[in-house]
């Protein structure tokens, strides 16, 4: 079948060989890889820039020598052929007069082609030779109306036309020219596009928030945020989806943020991104953003800060059972000591300490899991300190005064 096809394009259409000749002009798309190609790339893009224009002064050339091409035939049709008229370059027919007058256009040799209309005396030309099929008769120029069609057709063509080409393409060059100085260029939102292609396959619109940090450090300069990244990203306060996902626009227009900043500027080129962008994909406008990095970055700091603060908490009372249950046992029976201090046994805290790492549950959870439990806590201690207080010295002798040792770890 593909072969078929090919055949019947070749043969109806247009050879398959063109298409990949044509298909060459994408090695230009390399220059953008180049820092020193810049020129050439304003270059290109003057040109690229400048073609609608030529494309409608080609028109207006074609229609003044169109007019010009149908006067010539009707006076310098049977002109002697001598100097620069010959077989191919005359006024005999419309193609004939077309090259002549794009002879004269490119003013080479336009001189030649006027010297025999200039001829008009009975020893260069016979003005009385007939004609076969017409009633013209003689083939000898006009002098008065040749000049005056070279002259007008030379003012015209060459020197308005044609300048009229250079002129646009100055133009062109020099508004391409102020653009390549600015921070931000066609290539630079192209190049944004492609690495976008690399992390978003399938065409989502999305990327996720964990690939963010590789995907800033992909990109080419201006747009570049080079590793380590995660803050500048988190503090540019993306908005995300459900999924922790991270529409392409909203990527953008950071980006792009960050390198024009805040001006008037970057106001109207984010609205004109987004009309544009909007329409070629109308699925932006179905999704709601449901938070952004830095508030998931200011609530995963806020848990850190809670966590942190249970577990001290979990530890001071842990450490203040045991020095109580310490001193219950160690201290003689005159010194009784006040419940001031004892931990809480009621309320939510403790109820949550009770549930979490109450004796029961902590006996059936490994060490490595779960904090220890208050048992294995309280031994421990106990045991610490009866291993560094010798058999025969009097407790009461060796430990501090109850009263000031529960000031200081009160």
């Amino acid at each position: 079948a593909g072969v078929v096809l090919a055949d019947i394009i070749e043969k109806y259409f247009v050879s398959p060989t063109l298409f990949r000749v044509i298909r060459l002009a994408r090695i230009g798309r390399i220059l953008r890889l180049i820092r020193g190609a810049k020129g050439i790339r304003t270059l290109l893009f003057a040109l690229m820039m400048s073609l609608p224009a030529l494309f409608n002064i080609g028109l207006l050339l074609f229609l003044v020598m169109f007019i010009y091409a149908i006067f010539g035939m009707a006076n310098f049709a049977y002109v002697k052929k001598q100097g620069g008229i010959d077989d191919m370059f005359n006024f005999e027919t419309f193609g004939n007069s077309m090259i002549c007058l794009f002879q004269i256009t490119t003013s080479a040799g336009w001189d030649n082609l006027l010297s025999p209309i200039l001829n008009n005396s009975p020893e260069e030309c016979d003005p009385d030779i007939p004609h076969i099929g017409t009633n013209t008769r003689g083939n000898c120029g006009n002098p008065s109306v040749g000049i005056t069609f070279f002259v007008t057709y030379i003012i015209i063509s060459f020197l308005i036309v044609v300048n009229m080409y250079i002129a646009i393409i100055l133009e062109n060059f020099s508004v391409a020219t102020e653009e390549s100085t600015e921070p931000l260029s066609e290539d630079d939102f192209e190049m944004f596009y492609e690495v976008w292609e690399k992390f978003d396959p399938e065409a989502t619109q999305f990327i996720e928030y964990s690939k963010l940090s590789d995907f800033a450090d992909t990109l080419s300069e201006p747009l570049r945020i080079a590793k380590p990244n995660k803050i500048k990203l988190i503090s540019m306060d993306l908005p995300m989806v459900s999924g922790d996902k991270i529409h392409c626009l909203d990527i953008l227009f950071a980006f792009t943020k960050r390198v024009l900043g805040e001006s008037g500027e970057m106001d109207a080129l984010k609205q004109q991104m987004e009309e544009k962008f909007m329409m070629a994909n109308p699925s932006k406008i179905s999704y709601e953003p449901i938070t952004t990095t830095l508030r998931r970055k200011q609530e995963e700091v806020s848990a850190l800060i809670i966590q942190r603060a249970y577990r001290r908490h979990l530890m001071r009372r842990q450490l203040k059972r045991a020095s109580l249950l310490y001193r219950q046992i160690n201290m003689s029976d005159s010194a009784k000591y006040d419940g001031d201090s004892v931990p809480e046994d009621e309320g939510l805290v403790a109820c949550m300490i009770q549930g979490n790492y109450g004796p029961e549950i902590t006996q059936t959870l490994s060490a490595t899991s779960s904090p220890p439990s208050y048992d294995s806590v309280t031994r421990a201690t106990s045991e610490l300190f009866q291993a560094l207080i010798p058999q025969n010295t009097d407790l009461s002798e060796t430990l501090p005064s109850p009263d000031r040792d529960r000031q200081s770890f009160l």
